[in-house]
């Protein structure tokens, strides 16, 4: 994720770069084409232009809502698990007297939730805080977090049963895994369910559309100057679509991504601290994007 405004505006120049100088030539093909060669088959009305553009900007309007909706929601639920996550760690030191492995294991599950999601594996993180035991368990698991989740069940009710635990605080650290299980749910649908195709491949399509037809209505009005009218409001039309397009999958491994790794780093420190040991350093802010 972008956090720094302005590397996250060279960064965004720079993706723009390309088809600016790509709308730039077409708009100049079209300009000296209609100046030297008096081509007046161009002469396009520049009203229906103008409104084909207003519904394309209401349109990508709406896919683009959808899509921050997505990012947002995934925001939502990385929340939850590092909420839910503190407060298991919290209950088992407090409740259960401490289980280290236990703890650890939790510290595991943010970086096998991320390694399911995205496109980053994080499994070296998962094997350095796993017990053997516990490794060996989930090994071949299609669902390698809710496999952790599972075994963080069995240890818990083992010994809340070997302590002879309340059933009223056993149920409470039960309701934080269930918890858990619900926020992975969720991170899951946005994961596997894409935006339909609608939203996903028609903007793109009808703003390129857009860019080749608008310089053909302003060429008549702007003259030479149309390579810089047109291209500027043609940009404008890419980069909503492509702003859509980055927000849509917020688990990929992109500068526009939610920062996986930092949070799964972030609730591993706050884990492994609360049993007394010495977390690694945080994840470091690289050219201005949080990983």
């Amino acid at each position: 994720m972008i956090v720094n405004k302005r590397i996250g505006l060279i960064i965004l120049l720079r993706e723009s770069a390309g088809v600016l100088l790509l709308l730039g030539a077409w708009d100049l093909v079209v300009v000296i084409l209609y100046q030297l060669f008096h081509q007046e088959w161009m002469e396009i009305p520049s009203l229906p232009v103008s409104l084909i553009g207003s519904a394309l900007a209401l349109f990508m309007g709406v896919r683009n809502n959808s899509a921050y909706a997505r990012w947002w929601e995934g925001r939502t639920l990385w929340g939850a698990v590092t909420n839910n996550s503190r407060s298991f760690g919290r209950q088992v030191v407090s409740i259960l007297g401490g289980r280290p492995d236990l703890v650890r294991a939790m510290a595991a599950y943010p970086h096998a939730l991320r390694t399911a999601l995205g496109e980053v594996d994080g499994s070296a993180d998962v094997r350095r805080l796993l017990s053997p035991e516990m490794a060996e368990k989930i090994e071949g698991w299609t669902n390698q977090p809710n496999g952790i989740l599972v075994q963080l069940g069995i240890g818990v009710t083992g010994e809340a049963t070997r302590l002879k635990i309340d059933g009223a605080l056993h149920g409470q650290i039960d309701r934080i895994l269930s918890d858990l299980a619900n926020a992975q749910g969720g991170l899951e649908r946005i994961c596997r369910t894409p935006l339909p195709i609608q939203y996903s491949m028609l903007p793109r399509a009808l703003a390129n559309l857009f860019c080749i037809v608008l310089p053909l209505s302003t060429v008549q009005t702007l003259g030479w100057v149309t390579p810089l009218g047109s291209s500027l409001v043609g940009l404008l039309f890419i980069v909503l679509d492509k702003a859509g397009d980055d927000l849509q999958e917020p688990f990929r491994n992109s500068p526009h991504a939610l920062p996986m790794a930092s949070m799964a780093h972030t609730i591993e420190r706050d884990l492994l601290q609360s049993i007394g040991e010495q977390p690694g350093p945080p994840v470091q802010v690289k050219k201005g994007i949080q990983p």
